[in-house]
């Protein structure tokens, strides 16, 4: 019969907390290795995007013109700036811009997706084809546009020339209209990004889910709507960050595309706050103007990402 020794019991109990303590400072030590790899990286980021905001807000208090000057004059330059029927304009059409460029981006870039996504043939070259706008800046791609959309010169011309006179596309040149020319050659650019952000979320999708709707009989469309859209509610919330962002810092394409007119009737807040610190010397309001512009992405993204995270956590049942 084995009979256990009663020194080696000893011995494996005695060496039971140091090979605890040992494992403990193995896996610390890359824990700690991590965080000290991160600081300089965190201290940047503290630095130059916290740090520029509380630096822009202070700004935003003071007389300054070309340089700045810390004389504090209260909330004297928000009260310039709300009565400045320009900002206002600006931040209408920020909400229209926004609107229509979100919202076809999502719209265009989803069907796109799903489209390729039903096994189109020479898949790789539309894929291509979709994706090579994004390759371009900005400024490029208002160039194109404005070409596109010059009444002598772009697409009216060219219709007018095959023999349609009365045909009319002259919307750059029109107050009314101009805004929506930037949410056009916006979306043709960005909406090859959202194409491949959510074929690689139906490329994700479980394929017994199409097995199952086929058995029970239900129409493609059906399954797209009731089943897929809801479940690629992170890959729509990424979308939605990431084209809203684009929005919020809309410059070169207004200076390329329209150069903010005719008048101002295309202007953006970017535009209003770079024009007023570099070219009209108004330091102090172009910063009010930033920091209105920031305050006002926090109070409409802010609740959006805040319902996300509630959802994804509710979901994970925490």
């Amino acid at each position: 019969m084995f009979m256990p020794d009663p020194a080696q019991d000893v011995l494996h109990y005695s060496a039971t907390p140091q090979d605890a303590h040992q494992k403990g400072r193995r896996r610390w030590r890359p824990q700690w290795t991590a965080r000290m790899a991160l600081i300089p990286a965190m201290a940047i980021t503290i630095f130059c995007f916290y740090g520029f905001i509380i630096w822009t807000f202070v700004i935003s208090l003071t007389r300054s013109r070309l340089l700045p000057v810390y004389k504090f004059t209260g909330f004297d330059q928000y009260g310039r700036l709300f009565a400045n029927e320009r900002w206002w304009t600006a931040m209408q059409n920020l909400a229209i811009h926004g609107f229509l460029f979100i919202g076809g981006c999502i719209v265009f870039g989803y069907l796109l997706a799903i489209l390729i996504d039903r096994g189109v043939k020479a898949e790789g070259l539309f894929r291509t084809v979709f994706m090579l706008p994004l390759s371009m800046s900005f400024i490029v791609t208002g160039v194109i546009w404005q070409w596109v959309m010059n009444p002598g010169l772009g697409l009216q011309e060219a219709v007018r020339a095959l023999g349609w006179a009365g045909f009319e596309f002259n919307w750059i040149v029109r107050p009314d209209r101009s805004i929506y020319t930037l949410a056009i050659a916006g979306i043709w650019q960005q909406v090859g990004l959202c194409m491949a952000l959510f074929l690689a979320g139906l490329r994700n999708i479980d394929p017994n889910i199409w097995k199952a709707a086929r058995v029970d009989g239900i129409p493609v469309w059906r399954v797209y709507l009731h089943i897929i859209t809801p479940m690629m509610r992170t890959v729509f919330f990424t979308v939605f960050i990431l084209m809203s962002a684009i929005v919020m810092k809309a410059f070169d394409l207004v200076v390329a595309l329209t150069g903010g007119g005719p008048g101002f009737s295309s202007d953006l807040p970017a535009r209003f706050v770079v024009d007023h610190i570099l070219n009209r010397q108004e330091l102090g309001l172009g910063a009010a103007g930033a920091f209105v512009l920031l305050c006002t992405v926090i109070a409409v993204i802010a609740p959006y990402i805040y319902f996300e995270l509630q959802k994804e956590r509710s979901g994970r049942g925490d």
